[in-house]
C-alpha cells in the first residue's frame, strides 16, 4: 500500500499493522499511526475509566439542576418529564453515528478528522476547519456554562444557608466562577494516570447524587406531591411566549445541555487502550446511562413539584434548590446541595480536560493562532497543560455574559449549538460524499448507518434553529439569548481567517509520521 493509499482513505483495519503480534497498547499505537500522528500521551485510560470519563462529563445531577428552570417554564410538568424524553431517542441516533466514527478513526483531533477524511477531497480543509472551529467554541462554552451554575450554586446555597440575608451580586458570583476556573486548570494539568483515576470517583460520586437526590424528593415529599396524572399531563405556558407548541419545545434545552461533551471518548482516544472498542462503548453507555437517570429524576422532580410559580419566582438562581429546600428543609437541602455542588465541580473538571484536547488538537494541525504553544506537551506530566490554560483564560472571558440576566440560556444555547453543529457535519459527510471511502471499525452500524445518520443531521438542523431564539418573545438588550453573538462572532472570526489566510496554508490534518511504527523493538518498525 502506498502511503497516499494510507491516508487518503479512512482505515482502521488493524490487521493492516499486524497488530496479532503485538499487545493492544502497541495496535493502538500503529492505527494511531496508520492515521497519520505519531503517538504523544500515554495510554492510561481503561474502558471503565474512559466509561466513567464520558459518562462524569454530562455530570447527570447537576446538569438537570443547571437547567432545571427550562422545562419548569416550557410546559410545567408535561416540559419535565416529555420535554426531557423526546430528545433522548433523536440524541441517540447521533450518539451512534458518532460511536461508528470514533472506533474507525480513534484520534484526539476527533470530530475535524472524521469531516476532512470523510469530505471530497477539493473541500476536505474547510470542512475540517469548519467543524473544528464549531467544536472548540462549543467545548470551551460548555466549560464556562457548567463552571458558571457551579458558581451559582454556591450562590444559592450562601443564599439558603443565611436566610436569604446575603444574595450574591453578579460580580461575585463571577469572582467564584474565576477561583472555580482556576482551580480546574491546576486539576486538568495533572498526568494522564491521574485524571484516569479521578474519573472513577468522579462516577460514583455523580450516580451516587443523583439516586439520593431522586430518593430523596420521591420520599420526603411524603403526601405533598401532586397527582400520577399531573405529573406527567399538566401543562404550564411561563416562557412568554404565546405558542404553547413553540413554548414546549424550549424545554428541549435542557436535555440537549446536558447530553452534550460525550465526543469526549474520542477526544481522549490517544489516551485509551483499546481505543477503536472502548470509545464507541463509553459514547454509548454514558448517553444511554445519562438519559435514564436523567428521566428519573426529573420524574421524581415533578412529583414533587406542588407549584411551578413558587419555583419559578424563587430568590434563588437556580429553582430546583428551591425544590430541595420545599422538600427536605434547610438542613437538608444544604447537605443535598454541597453533594450536587460536587458533582458540578468535578463536571467541569472532565470537561475541561475534554476541551484541553480538542485544542491540542486542533493547534497539532497547526489551525489555531499560537499553535505552537498550544500544542506544546508538557515534559513532566506529559499532557498539552498550555491548551489547558488557553481554555481556562477563554472560558474566563465567556463568563462575562453572566452579568446578563439570561446568562445561562445564552452560555448552554451556544455549547449545545457549537457542539452539535460539529456532530452533524461528519455525520452528514458520512452519508453523503464519505460513503465509499469509509471502512467500519470494530463498532458498525451497518446497513443502518444511513436512515441513522439523517435523522441524526436533521435533528440537529432543528435544534439549531431552536437555539437561536430567545427564551421569552419580546426580548431587550438584557434578556435576550446572546448565543447567536458567540456564535457568529465565531463563524466571522474563522470566515475571515479562511478566506484571508487559511485557505492558503490549512490542508486539514496534518500527518506526524510517515509510516505507521510499533514501539516492540526500539526501532519504530513494524515486523
Amino acid at each position: 500500500m502506498s502511503e497516499s493509499e494510507k491516508f487518503d482513505g479512512v482505515t482502521s483495519k488493524v490487521d493492516n499493522v499486524h497488530t496479532d503480534h503485538y499487545p493492544a497498547l502497541n495496535a493502538d499505537d500503529a492505527l494511531l499511526a496508520e492515521l497519520g500522528y505519531r503517538a504523544e500521551f500515554k495510554r492510561e485510560f481503561s474502558l471503565l475509566e474512559t466509561i466513567a470519563f464520558a459518562f462524569s462529563i454530562m455530570g447527570v445531577v447537576a446538569s438537570v439542576t443547571s437547567t432545571f428552570s427550562f422545562p419548569l417554564s416550557a410546559g410545567g410538568h408535561v416540559g419535565m418529564v416529555w420535554g426531557w424524553l423526546i430528545p433522548c431517542f433523536f440524541v441517540m441516533t447521533v450518539a451512534l453515528s458518532m460511536a461508528e466514527l470514533a472506533s474507525s478513526m480513534p484520534t484526539s483531533a476527533g470530530l475535524y478528522y472524521f469531516s476532512a477524511k470523510l469530505a471530497p477531497p477539493k473541500w476536505a480543509a474547510l470542512a475540517s476547519w469548519i467543524t473544528g472551529w464549531a467544536n472548540i467554541t462549543g467545548q470551551i462554552t460548555l466549560v464556562c456554562s457548567i463552571d458558571f451554575t457551579c458558581a451559582q450554586m454556591i450562590a444559592s446555597a450562601v443564599t439558603v444557608s443565611t436566610d436569604g440575608a446575603t444574595v450574591l451580586s453578579a460580580s461575585a458570583t463571577y469572582g467564584i466562577l474565576l477561583v472555580i476556573l482556576f482551580c480546574h486548570g491546576l486539576v486538568c494539568s495533572a498526568a494522564t494516570s491521574i485524571l484516569a483515576r479521578l474519573n472513577l470517583f468522579y462516577v460514583v460520586i455523580n450516580i451516587g447524587t443523583t439516586v439520593a437526590a431522586i430518593i430523596a424528593l420521591l420520599v420526603c415529599s411524603g403526601g405533598n406531591k401532586v397527582s400520577t396524572k399531573d405529573a406527567f399531563t399538566l401543562f404550564e405556558n411561563s416562557t412568554g411566549w404565546t405558542n404553547n407548541g413553540w413554548a414546549f419545545l424550549l424545554a428541549f434545552t435542557a436535555p440537549m445541555w446536558t447530553l452534550t461533551g460525550y465526543d469526549s471518548a474520542a477526544h481522549i482516544s490517544e489516551e485509551v487502550a483499546g481505543a477503536a472498542r472502548t470509545a464507541p462503548i463509553a459514547i454509548l453507555l454514558g448517553v444511554a446511562g445519562t438519559q435514564i437517570l436523567g428521566w428519573l429524576l426529573l420524574i421524581a422532580a415533578s412529583f414533587a413539584t406542588v407549584s411551578v410559580a413558587d419555583l419559578l419566582t424563587t430568590d434563588l438562581p437556580l429553582p430546583l434548590g428551591q425544590l430541595f429546600l420545599n422538600v427536605l428543609g434547610k438542613r437538608g437541602m444544604l447537605a443535598m446541595w454541597s453533594l450536587i455542588i460536587v458533582v458540578q465541580f468535578v463536571t467541569g473538571a472532565a470537561q475541561g480536560v475534554d476541551a484541553s484536547r480538542v485544542v491540542f488538537a486542533f493547534a497539532r494541525d497547526n489551525a489555531l493562532p499560537g499553535s505552537r504553544w498550544w500544542k506544546h506537551i508538557n515534559p513532566r506530566t506529559q499532557t498539552p497543560v498550555n491548551a489547558v490554560w488557553f481554555v481556562i483564560t477563554s472560558s474566563a472571558l465567556c463568563g462575562l455574559l453572566g452579568f446578563s440576566t439570561t446568562a445561562l440560556t445564552s452560555l448552554a444555547g451556544a455549547s449545545v449549538i457549537g457542539l452539535y453543529v460539529s456532530y452533524a457535519a461528519p455525520i452528514l459527510l458520512r452519508i453523503t460524499s464519505g460513503r465509499d471511502k469509509f471502512v467500519p471499525g470494530v463498532f458498525s452500524l451497518g446497513k443502518w448507518y444511513f436512515p441513522i445518520g439523517a435523522i441524526a443531521v436533521t435533528w440537529v438542523t432543528f435544534i439549531v434553529v431552536l437555539l437561536f431564539f430567545p427564551p421569552a418573545q419580546n426580548a431587550t438588550a438584557l434578556d435576550m439569548n446572546y448565543a447567536v453573538v458567540i456564535i457568529m462572532g465565531v463563524f466571522a472570526f474563522a470566515s475571515l481567517s479562511w478566506v484571508l489566510s487559511a485557505r492558503n496554508w490549512f490542508t486539514g490534518p496534518i500527518k506526524t509520521v510517515d509510516e505507521p511504527t510499533s514501539s516492540v523493538d526500539g526501532k519504530g518498525s513494524v515486523e
